[in-house]
């Protein structure tokens, strides 16, 4: 077996994912760089970390909405290093669905990424997190419990993110802790989701702190849970700088 742990992070190779990874690889894990489209950045992340621990980052494509590709990943995973020891469910979809315009297809791609997905790659990984005696890491998001308007769809699949948390951290107990991160402002949307500079400074003025945060916010609380925690099971940490304060 492996002398480090080993974590596999979906969407690792941008943004929350890319920051997770870099903090978890300081620590000394080995990581399995999950991705979709990003390519090139998981690959650049990748030999990055290498170039400071060999053999210590490998990279992986997967389409999580695609089952067959979710099971290639889950063992795949599994067989880098002969063990794992976290499970990083990060990747997400996020973007507005008005009721008026909301698709089956925007359902379905939403509810794919921010549920489905955590939920069977958690079913595949169970045995080894098992054996492991693991973790399993949900990012979840404050607007799980209040909604953002004109993002039912998503605010719905991660309000069951929250509740998958839960269900597993019992269904797991007591070989495998599973506890959830909920970010408040901490990376701006991009592209469709991308918000005007008004729209961000009006987010700014409900958060406590008076501040957006930073990936590396998310990536310090996900190393605790891993690694200061061990009592800590069914869970949801906001990291939000005092936004769900906010009447």
């Amino acid at each position: 077996m492996n002398a480090r742990p080993v974590a596999l992070i979906t969407g690792g190779a941008r943004r929350i994912g890319a920051a997770i990874a870099a903090h978890l690889h300081q620590q000394d894990w080995n990581l399995v760089i999950h991705y979709r489209r990003s390519g090139s950045d998981a690959t650049t992340l990748a030999e990055r970390l290498n170039q400071q621990r060999t053999n210590s980052a490998f990279t992986l494509q997967a389409d999580l909405a695609n089952m067959g590709e979710l099971s290639v990943l889950a063992q795949a995973a599994c067989a880098q290093w002969g063990q794992l020891n976290a499970l990083i469910n990060n990747a997400s979809s996020f973007y507005p669905t008005p009721l008026s315009q909301a698709s089956e297809q925007q359902w379905d791609d939403l509810f794919a990424s921010n549920l489905k997905a955590p939920f069977f790659l958690s079913q595949q990984l169970s045995q080894a997190l098992r054996a492991s005696r693991g973790c399993i890491i949900n990012i979840a998001d404050i607007h799980a419990e209040r909604p953002l308007k004109n993002h039912s769809i998503y605010c719905m699949a991660k309000a069951g993110n929250v509740m998958l948390t839960k269900t597993l951290a019992r269904e797991l107990a007591p070989e495998v802790r599973v506890n959830g991160i909920a970010p408040g402002a901490i990376a701006w949307p991009e592209d469709e989701a991308a918000l005007s500079d008004s729209e961000q400074h009006s987010i700014l003025n409900k958060i406590a702190l008076e501040r957006s945060g930073e990936p590396e916010d998310i990536a310090r609380t996900v190393a605790f849970l891993l690694n200061d925690a061990p009592y800590i099971t069914g869970q949801i940490i906001a990291v939000d700088g005092g936004r769900s304060l906010q009447q």
